[in-house]
């Protein structure tokens, strides 16, 4: 870690990969060089990224850079969550009991079950003809 990061996690849901760094700062959150409104976009996933750091108080005390990979919008706003929750508890071990009741230290282990050969998809089987 460099001098300027406190504290850095990784975040994981779905397919989604991300890489968190947090310094003390003003509150700014960036996405791949963006911000993370206009990276995401969508009023619910800002909410869902901005949920351990409205939890513990700390929405103005961090600047906060992220490297998202894989995966969609959902999936990534899920695996922001996902690290800047462990990179809370990095900094902060007094946050551990709170961020876990709320579940945000969890990783979700639910990912899309794989396409099967000689069928459409996972499960989806050809129509059945008795005749």
């Amino acid at each position: 870690m460099t001098a300027s990061t406190l504290s850095a996690a990784t975040g994981r849901r779905k397919r989604a990969i991300t890489r968190v760094r947090m310094s003390l700062g003003q509150g700014e959150i960036k996405v791949n060089g963006r911000p993370v409104n206009e990276y995401l976009g969508r009023a619910s996933l800002l909410q869902v990224v901005r949920q351990p750091l409205e939890l513990t108080n700390s929405t103005e005390r961090f600047n906060i850079t992220i490297t998202a990979i894989g995966g969609g919008l959902s999936g990534q706003a899920g695996a922001i969550r996902h690290g800047i929750a462990r990179a809370l508890v990095r900094m902060d071990e007094s946050l551990r009991p709170l961020l876990r009741k709320a579940g945000f230290l969890t990783r979700d282990p639910r990912e899309k079950e794989s396409k099967k050969y000689g069928r459409k998809r996972a499960r989806k089987r050809f129509q059945f003809s008795k005749r």
